[in-house]
């Protein structure tokens, strides 16, 4: 197949392409950066790189019509999130009826009822880029659902790896707190700690691309969430890095109003859209559909994520010397 990876360079195209390359199918890129931003591989060699700014495209009316040129039997597209955007996609691939394999969000759901989320819950999403996703969302399956463009979505949780600083224990990405687990120092915890975060490794999710693209008559039409197995608690993701590290887990719970108040607003308000989805998700469909296996679990893939600042320079490494690796 020839397959069109839109915005190959991130996280998630550093270990599509690979695999994509790897299972033989002609492999074009489109990226504003030339090169995979989070990870080299080989296989970067044997594509089609095409350098191109797809907001200036979109705002011309260009990028669609470019897209459909290369004669793709699939386009991934990992960097969609506008709704018109997704929408001048659909109709320059309509008249070939290109398979679109789109990247969505678990945030299309907004905040978890019943747990583990499946992909039928009802959508409340809120915040600017939940209404978007779930509104391309919307639009996509409604496309491909009435014999349109045949379109699968995928929908990753919080995605980590090398090269990417993970959600941390208090529901933002404040290295900080790591820190303090790492030298047994107290982690300040907003509420009971109770909330859910939900990881994915990176190569999980290129895994599950790479499973939709294989198997077309399963996921078109369909929506599907990527993720690990299983949600952790910021309590237990907090006990469980301490324990990694060989140090007692000293956690305090403070009131949200007098937590928010010990990090900058940025923090707090990226805590606060974490812990208010907090996120639990169901990836049965993934699996009984496209054969989805994580290798990761949520721990797994942060521990990965860890062991990439400590030998980065962005850990103190002596702190995290006994990181299993």
């Amino acid at each position: 197949m020839r397959v069109v990876v839109i915005g190959a360079t991130g996280h998630i195209g550093g270990y599509l392409v690979p695999r994509l390359v790897g299972a033989g199918h002609d492999v074009v890129t489109l990226s504003r950066h030339a090169r995979p931003y989070y990870r080299e591989h080989a296989s970067w060699t044997q594509v089609t790189n095409v350098t191109v700014d797809r907001d200036a495209e979109d705002a011309a009316g260009t990028f669609g019509p470019r897209v459909a040129d290369f004669g793709a039997d699939a386009v991934v597209d990992l960097i969609c999130f506008e709704p018109d955007s997704a929408r001048r996609l659909v109709e320059a691939l309509r008249p070939k009826r290109t398979y679109l394999v789109h990247c969505g969000t678990i945030w299309i759901h907004g905040p978890s009822t019943v747990v583990p989320t499946t992909e039928d819950a009802p959508r409340r999403p809120f915040g600017q880029y939940g209404k978007a996703k779930a509104a391309i969302e919307e639009l996509l399956l409604e496309e491909s659902r009435r014999g349109g463009l045949p379109v699968a979505l995928l929908h990753p949780g919080h995605i980590v790896g090398p090269g990417w600083v993970p959600v941390n224990p208090a529901g933002n990405v404040e290295l900080s707190v790591f820190e303090r687990l790492a030298t047994g120092q107290e982690v300040a915890l907003p509420n009971l700690g109770m909330e859910t975060l939900h990881h994915v490794h990176a190569d999980d999710v290129a895994q599950a691309f790479a499973l939709a693209i294989e198997r077309p008559e399963a996921a078109a039409g369909e929506s599907f969430h990527v993720t690990s197995e299983r949600a952790m608690t910021l309590r237990g993701y907090a006990e469980a890095i301490a324990e990694l590290l060989g140090q007692p887990s000293r956690l305090s719970l403070l009131a949200w109003e007098v937590w928010r108040d010990t990090v900058t607003a940025a923090a707090a308000q990226l805590t606060w859209d974490h812990i208010a989805h907090s996120p639990s998700m169901s990836i049965d469909k993934a699996r009984r559909l496209l054969g989805y296996n994580p290798t990761y679990t949520s721990l797994e893939a942060v521990r990965e994520s860890l062991a990439w600042l400590v030998a980065n320079g962005r850990l103190d490494a002596a702190a995290w010397a006994s990181l299993p690796l």
